[in-house]
C-alpha cells in the first residue's frame, strides 16, 4: 500500500503549492495525509457522481484539478453541491487532493499539455514569475568543491532556461576561529584557522530552497556551513503563467479554428473579427484566461486561446490578435492526462484510473 502523504509529495514535486494564486485552495482537500490509498481516480472536477465512482472501484482517493473546498465553507449542510460533495466524501471515507493554478504555472503543466495538444515548437511561458529565484552563495574547501556542487545540481538548484548545472567559483580564502568545545573539520578550536576555499554560486528556485539546503548541509564536511541567500527580481523561465509557440506549419484563421475545435473537441469556439492573415505564433491560457490577453498581443502571438472570456473582453483585440474561446473545460480537459501522467511515471504498479464520468457542467444545443 501507498499512503497519502507519498502521493501528496510526487505531486508538489512537481507543481509546488507556493506556485498557486492567492485565492487559490490547492492541496489536500479531505483526508488524512497518513491513509493507506486502496487506489487513485483522477478527473478536472469532483462531483458526487465522481465519488460514487470511485466508491464502485473501491478507490479511496479522487485527485483532481478544480478544488472542491474553493470559496470557503462555513456550514457543511447539504444545502450546495460544495457542502453535499464534502459531506459524501467524509461518509465514504475518500480523500480529495486538488492540484489547480499551481500546475497552471508550471513549465510541463496544464498550458504544457494544452500546446501540446497543438503540436507548438518553440514553446515558452507567456508570463514568467518574477521573485521566485534565489541566489545561493556557499564556500567550499576545494577538494570537497565538487561533492558539494553536484549534491546542489542534484536537488534542483543551477537551472537557467535551457541550462542546467550551472554556477559561479571564485577561489579565495575563508577565516574562522572555532570555539571550545565545538569539532571543526579543520582547524583547531581557540585558534584563528585560514582554509583555501572556494565561493560557489548558483540559482535556486524559491519552491525547492529547503530541500537544496539540505542537501548543502548533508554534503558540505564543515560543523557550521558558511552560506548566504539572495531574493532575485529576474524571471523564472519555467514557473509562470500561460505558454506561447509557433505552429509547424502556419495555416489560415478559419482552417486553424476547424484544427482547435477539432483537437479540443469544442461544440462551439466564441471568436473575436478574423484578421484574414495566416496563424503562425500562438498564445493560450487553459480555464480563464483573459488577464493575459495584453501580454499575448506583446508576444506578437497571431491568435490567444483560452476559455470564460466575457463580452466586453473581446474588444479589447482591437485588430491586433484574435481572441478564441473554446471554454474552460475543453482547454482544461487534458490536466486528467497530466496528473494520470505524473502519477503513473511516480507509481507504475499502483491502481490509478482516469474518471469515465462527464463533469463539463456545460451543455450545447
Amino acid at each position: 500500500m501507498i499512503q497519502l502523504k507519498e502521493i501528496i509529495t510526487a505531486m508538489e514535486e512537481e507543481a509546488p503549492l507556493s506556485l498557486q494564486e492567492s485565492y487559490d485552495n490547492s492541496g489536500l482537500q479531505i483526508g488524512d495525509r497518513e491513509m493507506e490509498v486502496s487506489g487513485i481516480l483522477v478527473t478536472l472536477d469532483v462531483t458526487e457522481e465522481v465519488l460514487s465512482e470511485a466508491q464502485r472501484l473501491r478507490f479511496n482517493l479522487v485527485v483532481s484539478h478544480h478544488p472542491v473546498i474553493f470559496g470557503g465553507l462555513k456550514s457543511i449542510t447539504g444545502k450546495n453541491a460544495a457542502e453535499r460533495i464534502v459531506r459524501m466524501a467524509i461518509r465514504k471515507e475518500i480523500a480529495i487532493y486538488s492540484g489547480h493554478t499551481n500546475f497552471d504555472a508550471v513549465l510541463g503543466g496544464v498550458n504544457t499539455y494544452m500546446a501540446n495538444r497543438l503540436g507548438l515548437v518553440d514553446q515558452e511561458i507567456l508570463e514568467p514569475l518574477a521573485r521566485q529565484l534565489k541566489k545561493l552563495v556557499v564556500f567550499v574547501p576545494h577538494a570537497y568543491l565538487e561533492q558539494v556542487r553536484q549534491a546542489l545540481f542534484d536537488a534542483g538548484a543551477g537551472h537557467i532556461g535551457a541550462y542546467d548545472s550551472c554556477s559561479f567559483n571564485l577561489e579565495g580564502k575563508g577565516t574562522f576561529k572555532a570555539s571550545e568545545g565545538s569539532h571543526p573539520f579543520v582547524g583547531e578550536p581557540g585558534k584563528l584557522h585560514q582554509e583555501p576555499e572556494t565561493r560557489l554560486e548558483t540559482i535556486v528556485p524559491a519552491p525547492l530552497l529547503g530541500k537544496v539546503v539540505r542537501a548543502l548541509t548533508k554534503a558540505h564536511p564543515y560543523e557550521e556551513v558558511a552560506y548566504d541567500i539572495y531574493p532575485l527580481e529576474n524571471q523564472d523561465p519555467r514557473n509562470g503563467m500561460g505558454m506561447v509557440g509557433y505552429l509547424q506549419d502556419p495555416m489560415g484563421e478559419e482552417v486553424f479554428l476547424g484544427f482547435v475545435k477539432d483537437r479540443f473537441g469544442a461544440g462551439v469556439i466564441r471568436h473575436s473579427a478574423l484578421l484574414r492573415r495566416p496563424v503562425k505564433k500562438v498564445a493560450l491560457c487553459g480555464g480563464a484566461g483573459s488577464f493575459l490577453l495584453r501580454r499575448a498581443v506583446a508576444s506578437g502571438a497571431d491568435v490567444f486561446l483560452t476559455g470564460d472570456v466575457k463580452y466586453h473582453q473581446f474588444f479589447d483585440a482591437e485588430g491586433k490578435i484574435v481572441i478564441m474561446d473554446i471554454g474552460h473545460f475543453e482547454s482544461e480537459q487534458f490536466t486528467r492526462e497530466l496528473f494520470y501522467d505524473l502519477l503513473m511515471k511516480k507509481f507504475p504498479k499502483f491502481a490509478i484510473r482516469l474518471s469515465e464520468t462527464e463533469t463539463n457542467p456545460i451543455k450545447y444545443f
